[in-house]
């Protein structure tokens, strides 16, 4: 059977250290490399209940994109989630890896995922940060095409691909045609977007003054929600660990968003 070390080198094929932000903390980040691996869970996030699920299913490794070790921590003890966490993964040999910034980037990565869900065609990266040993540009963002539409009916079909509950957006008074994505908190790539030639964003996180930015700058900013724009590639993972692995039980995690709106 594999080890956890055979998992992470797989995953660095597919997303390799060197495209994380220089900030970001990727990897093995809690665990043994030399551990067997018989069941993998994937996640979005490396939250308590996640640690919990992975337990009760017998795996031996969770692989997120969100790091469990994220900030700096002094203190490992119950007072904090992180803390439990650390400390009941290790109680249940558990090890936990994360591809994070370096899936962003990465071609196939998360930018690329959320640019098929959205049904975009002609996807490319936008300013790419290089090559990879493929030939493939690789860099945070991406941009595609979807058929000439009004924003209103773009909406519905990011609402119903990405399964969210609502989005938040501003209506710069264009149609959509030529569209720029980034999971997660990206809506700083704005102007990058623009340069691009791009009418529309799809992101998260978005601030109040920036909503206010677009519509000065006459871009269509949609805010589908950080878990919305980046769970799509747990699937992939999946899928994609399974064929390398056919001789492992892999579970996608039950955890959802627990943003709601009324």
């Amino acid at each position: 059977m594999p080890t956890v070390n055979d998992i992470l080198n797989y995953l660095e094929t597919l997303a390799p250290r060197h495209m994380k932000m220089e900030w970001d903390n990727v990897g093995l980040l809690c665990g043994s490399r030399d551990q067997t691996v018989t069941k993998i869970l994937v996640a979005l996030d490396p939250f308590e209940t996640v640690c919990q699920e992975a337990a009760e299913i017998g795996a031996e490794l969770i692989v997120t994109h969100h790091p469990l070790i994220f900030r700096p921590v002094s203190a490992v003890t119950d007072d904090t989630e992180v803390g439990r966490s650390i400390r009941f993964l290790c109680k249940n040999d558990i090890s936990a890896i994360n591809a994070h910034t370096n899936l962003d980037c990465a071609p196939g990565g998360v930018n690329d995922r959320l640019a098929q869900i959205l049904g975009l065609t002609n996807i490319q990266v936008i300013d790419p940060s290089g090559t990879d040993d493929q030939g493939r540009p690789w860099g945070l963002l991406r941009m595609g095409e979807a058929a000439t539409q009004p924003l209103p009916q773009f909406l519905a079909t990011v609402k119903s691909s990405l399964h969210c509950e609502g989005l938040r957006y501003v209506d710069a008074g264009r149609p959509v045609h030529k569209v720029a994505v980034g999971g997660g908190a990206c809506a700083d790539g704005m102007l990058d977007a623009l340069k691009a030639g791009c009418d529309t964003f799809v992101t998260s996180d978005v601030k109040y003054n920036q909503f206010h930015d677009a519509k000065t700058l006459s871009l269509n900013l949609i805010d589908a929600g950080h878990y919305h724009t980046e769970n799509p590639i747990t699937t992939l993972l999946v899928s994609q660990l399974q064929a390398t692995f056919p001789e492992l039980t892999i579970h996608i995690s039950t955890h959802t968003d627990c943003t709601h709106y009324l």
